[in-house]
Formats: structure tokens, C-alpha cells, sequence
């Protein structure tokens, strides 16, 4: 098959670039969702990654489940019950040029995602599993699956992982997590900012106010040569953030933001335990606000109540209609 791309590199300042793919050839199994921002590549398994075949770095998403996943431990409901399982929200991000790797998040599933990762990105001979994760935050469906970096399972020696002074100090005073540390199989890197990856990609992390009971909570945006993503799984709410959500969504090409619940009342317990932006009110702000940025928005984080997470359903077509579009796993962009 023939690949033709169009793209330039993004100067400072400039506005999020908006980058066309055409595939000619008849090899190629995927579906090409191009948004008017940016594009989403996801390719069936008889093809190739368009991203890696150009050597162009390139985000894939990993997960886009709440903490827990789906199906969610316990749950007997039509939700969980028959239904794809999803892992927790985690996001890949490859150099192919550097033939290096990152994940955002370890979480529970984190042996489904490396393998989903491995099968995106490649397996050469000599490659690392990993060049290293990245944490949000202290709360389970983020930080977990570093159990299995240890002596146990995969037996890293020294993976970085990087991370804000709050979750390094969390990781160094509790054990299983010091004890990583103390056999040498994680390497904490402190985070305050930007951190360059590479030299063609770089993340920044970016303070949120969430329920921060053993560390403080951050998003990250992910820079590369031509593009540049938002990757924000976890928020209280956008009204108390000290920073505007359209402001942030106008400065990336692709927004993939918290969508944990629809709507009030998806429980059968009191919600406001568990603060999150409903995906109805993030509906009615960035329509009411800035319709033209819509289409820049990809929800992640859907607890396994969510009915958008149905693809037959009311929830899921006011999605849809509004211009947005639920998160899949396997889809990737190129940055």
C-alpha cells in the first residue's frame, strides 16, 4: 500500500495543526477517523501502523476504563455482564525513531496493555518492554500495576518511573512500592514540569484539583514534532481548576479528558464521594462555549456504569451528536 501524508512542523504559538492521511492500497485492514484537529488511527491486525511505518512518534491509548475497569469486580449487571472487557485509562507513547516506549499510568491491567502496546509498536530484538511510566496520581487504577515490574513478574532493572515529589514520597514510604526501590527494579524521577522524552517528545504535567488523599493529581500534555495532545483522566470538577477547560482544549490537537460518569444518579450511592465532571455538563460547556473545539474531545476514564460507553445508546449518541466521541483502545495519534 501507498502512504501519503501531509504535515508541517508546528512553530511556537502556532495553532494546533491539522494533519490529513490518504492510504491507497488494498492491504491495509483499518478504520481512518479523521477529525478536523488531528487523526485518529486505528488498524486492524492485518495491518501496520501508519504512524510507525512513517517513524513518526505517535500516542496510542491503552485503556479507557475507570480504575476498575470492565467488567468491574463483583458487578452482576447488564454493564459488566457479556460485555468487551476495557482496561483503565492509559496512554502509550512511541518513538519509533528513538525505538523508545513510555506508558502513562500502571495500572491493574498493565500486563493486557503491554501486550496490546508490543503489538502496536513492535517487539525488535533488543527492545525494551519499557523505556518507562509515567504517574497521574495515587489512586488505585494508576499506580498498582508497578507490582509488576518487581522480582515476581517482569523483574525491571531500574525502569524510571516518573513522577511528582508527593507520588515519589508515596512510593518511597510504602512498601510493596519501596520495596521496587530497594531491589532496584523502579528508578523514581522527580517531575515538576517538562520532561523531555526524547528529542521529539516531551510531556508537561499539568496540576489538577483532585480527591488528592495520598498525593496530588496531575494530567499531562504530550508534545511531538508536528502535534500535541492532552491526556486528563482524573478531575473534580472544571469549574474549581485554576484553569479555563476551553483554553486548555483550543492549545492541544486531541483532548482526551475525564468522562468517568454521564450523568447524576448512575449510582445506587451517594456521588459526591466521588467527584468527577459529568460528560452531559462537559457537553453543555464546550457547546455552549466554543462548539467549533467539539470535535477535539475524546472522553476517557468511563466507569463501567456509563451508558456511553454503549455504542446503542441515547448517551452515546449525544456524544456523538454534540461532536465528540468516546475513546477506544488501540486508536492512535500521531504527534
Amino acid at each position: 500500500g501507498l502512504l501519503i501524508r501531509r504535515s508541517r512542523v508546528r512553530a511556537p504559538g502556532d495553532p494546533p495543526l491539522r494533519v490529513g492521511w490518504r492510504v491507497v492500497g488494498e492491504r491495509w485492514s483499518q478504520r481512518l477517523s479523521t477529525m478536523c484537529t488531528g487523526t485518529i488511527i486505528d488498524v486492524g491486525k492485518s495491518g501496520t501502523s501508519l504512524a510507525t511505518e512513517a517513524r513518526d512518534p505517535y500516542v496510542v491509548v491503552l485503556g479507557i476504563a475507570q480504575d476498575g475497569g470492565r467488567p468491574q469486580t463483583g458487578c452482576r449487571k447488564a454493564c459488566c455482564a457479556g460485555r468487551v472487557q476495557l482496561s483503565p485509562a492509559c496512554l502509550g507513547i512511541v518513538d519509533p525513531i528513538a525505538g523508545r516506549r513510555w506508558i502513562i499510568d500502571a495500572t491493574p491491567d498493565i500486563t493486557r496493555q503491554l501486550a496490546l502496546l508490543d503489538s502496536v509498536a513492535g517487539t525488535e530484538v533488543g527492545s525494551l518492554v519499557l523505556d518507562g511510566v509515567i504517574l497521574t496520581h495515587a489512586h488505585m487504577g494508576h499506580y498498582t500495576g508497578l507490582v509488576h515490574l518487581g522480582r515476581e513478574a517482569l523483574a525491571a532493572p531500574r525502569l524510571p518511573v516518573y513522577a511528582r515529589p508527593a507520588m515519589q514520597e508515596f512510593l518511597a514510604s510504602n512498601s510493596p512500592w519501596r520495596d521496587l526501590i530497594a531491589h532496584g527494579h523502579i528508578k523514581p524521577v522527580e517531575i515538576t514540569d517538562r520532561l523531555e522524552l526524547s528529542p521529539s517528545v516531551s510531556v508537561t504535567a499539568v496540576p489538577v484539583p483532585h480527591r488528592d488523599e495520598l498525593s496530588d493529581t496531575v494530567g499531562f500534555i504530550v508534545d511531538g514534532p508536528t502535534a500535541r495532545i492532552l491526556w486528563l483522566p482524573d478531575i473534580d470538577a472544571w469549574d474549581i481548576w485554576d484553569r479555563d477547560l476551553l483554553e486548555v482544549i483550543a492549545s492541544v490537537d486531541v483532548a482526551y479528558i475525564d468522562g468517568t460518569f454521564f450523568d447524576d444518579g448512575e449510582l445506587e450511592r451517594d456521588m459526591s464521594l466521588i467527584p468527577h465532571p459529568r460528560i452531559a455538563d462537559t457537553i453543555a460547556l464546550v457547546t455552549d462555549r466554543a462548539p467549533d473545539l467539539a470535535q477535539r474531545v475524546r472522553f476517557i476514564h468511563l466507569n463501567h456504569t456509563n451508558p456511553a460507553l454503549d455504542t446503542e445508546s441515547a448517551a452515546h449518541s449525544r456524544v456523538t451528536a454534540a461532536g465528540m466521541a468516546v475513546a477506544t483502545e488501540g486508536e492512535r495519534q500521531v504527534l
